[in-house]
């Protein structure tokens, strides 16, 4: 039997916290609009199930009452003993198909989809009332993809609460890592033997105080019939101590179970022929084009104007993750030996935000910073720098080296996660890859990287060959979906032989 035959018009139900453009805090929301509106373009059918928050809006988004009165029982006998819950549908213009879970209490009288106290109370009802919908629902879907340790209690709740349910025993459930870091409402690094969660007792009722010790992600991948990441080789990283978060052991005991997709952009938003964010537009056969749009990045951060200037950029949240500790012992020096510019857009760690302003009145011609969001600043910054530095202690995925190639902005990455699955490091003897990797985590490795990047730019043929075979990479949605339905298929393999 070939386990990667796949099979057309299977339903898959995506089940999270987000998904755009409804509500986005991170990756996550991206990636529940992205996934399976492509996979809705290959024949399956598709859709989301999330919460239904109050920042979401009902006048943008039209939505009609699908089922009432879900109802699930919280354990308290006095006061909450059933919490009852809605669900609403939208139907998109793409034909896509988003579902809300309607709770005054939990979700709608929330300010933000994250940071509260009783979180995992609130991801509990998700995920339970998320798996009635589906045994009550006339549309059944033949996969549930549960996402991150938020929904990681559904693969559990299946196997324990609806274990021989003649609905929910019958769907095998795929438990997506989008970052492995993230367990509960609890730092993992600092919970103690005695408190952690082994996985193996039933999950306790709403207001049990044992519900805030839950590790989301743990029974997640303990339950699930395949547990997905969103890179290839973070799905080999977390098997080792370094990457595991403490829970590398139970991934090898799983590992027949596991695998990894890397993440894919929207290619049709993120184009450099058509972008209106950008001074000119351009394509591989006109890269010249882009000195404009280097003039014009200068000009938004007030740095001295010169077209042939190198200009390096990063994009990114501020924070230990993404490498901050190895660019503010690097950047200094570099700025001292290199004629180069080097502009920061992101918000984040107060710390490190503090040493780019301070960097900034040193070398006003030099350094642009926007330490806050701002959703049109990075496409300037593709369209207009010369190389995006991301240098992350981790990366599951990462988005930004994958937008910033297809705009001909080189990236200069440590060999990680999805960084590196999507950047090639560039060879001279073969004249092939797609930017500057590093492998050592040290700010001496960075600081090569940086160098070989910036001689490399001198020589401009071989840095538009560059550009060029990075922007040709395809790093679509649709690719990405298609490693998914292999996964789909082997999920339902798996399911037969429980």
């Amino acid at each position: 039997m070939n386990i990667f035959k796949t099979k057309k018009g299977l339903k898959i139900l995506f089940i999270a916290t987000e998904a755009a453009p409804f509500v986005k805090v991170g990756g996550l929301g991206e990636v529940m609009k992205s996934l399976p509106n492509a996979l809705n373009k290959l024949g399956y059918d598709a859709r989301v199930f999330i919460p239904k928050y109050a920042t979401i809006d009902t006048q943008k988004f039209n939505m009609r009452e699908e089922m009432r009165d879900i109802r699930v029982e919280s354990g308290d006998k006095d006061l909450y003993g059933i919490l009852i819950s809605n669900v609403l549908r939208h139907d998109g213009e793409n034909g896509s198909i988003t579902y809300f879970l309607e709770n005054m209490e939990y979700y709608e009288k929330r300010a933000n989809v994250y940071g509260y106290f009783d979180d995992t109370a609130r991801w509990i009802l998700l995920s339970k009332a998320a798996l009635e919908f589906v045994r009550r629902s006339k549309w059944r879907p033949d996969v549930i993809v549960a996402s991150d340790w938020q929904t990681g209690f559904i693969p559990n709740l299946v196997h324990a609460d609806y274990e021989g349910d003649p609905v929910l025993s019958k769907i095998p459930i795929v438990f997506s890592i989008h970052n492995l870091r993230y367990q509960g409402v609890f730092n993992p690094v600092f919970v103690s033997e005695m408190d952690s969660d082994s996985g193996q007792k039933k999950i306790p009722d709403f207001f049990d105080q044992a519900a805030l010790k839950l590790n989301g992600m743990r029974r997640g991948i303990m339950y699930a019939d395949v547990i997905n990441t969103v890179s290839p080789t973070y799905a080999r990283e977390i098997m080792r101590e370094e990457f595991g978060e403490g829970l590398n052991k139970l991934i090898n005991e799983r590992k027949s179970r596991l695998f990894g997709v890397l993440n894919g952009i929207d290619t049709d938003s993120l184009n450099p022929e058509t972008d209106k964010e950008l001074a000119v537009n351009y394509s591989v056969k006109t890269l010249e084009s882009r000195r404009e749009n280097k003039l014009a990045l200068q000009r938004q951060f007030g740095l001295t104007l010169d077209g042939n200037r190198f200009i390096v950029a990063m994009v990114s949240r501020i924070d230990e993750q993404k490498g901050f500790d190895l660019v503010t012992q690097a950047l200094k020096p570099l700025l001292e030996n290199i004629d180069f510019q080097f502009i920061i857009v992101g918000e984040g760690n107060n710390g490190y935000s503090s040493f780019f302003e301070d960097l900034k009145k040193e070398y006003p011609d030099r350094i642009g910073t926007n330490l806050t969001f701002d959703n049109r600043l990075p496409r300037m910054i593709f369209g207009g720098a010369d190389s995006v530095l991301i240098p992350s202690r981790f990366e599951p995925s990462g988005l930004v080296q994958m937008e910033a190639m297809r705009y001909g902005c080189i990236p200069i990455v440590r060999k990680v996660g999805g960084l590196a699955d999507s950047v090639e490091d560039f060879t001279p003897e073969k004249n092939s890859g797609t930017g500057f990797v590093f492998e050592k985590y040290d700010p001496f490795s960075l600081t090569i990287a940086v160098i070989r990047a910036s001689e490399i730019y001198r020589q401009k043929k071989e840095w538009g060959n560059i550009m060029k075979h990075a922007m040709a990479k395809d790093f679509s949605w649709e690719k990405s979906a298609k490693e998914y339905m292999k996964l789909f298929s082997m999920a339902i393999r798996f399911l037969k032989e429980r």
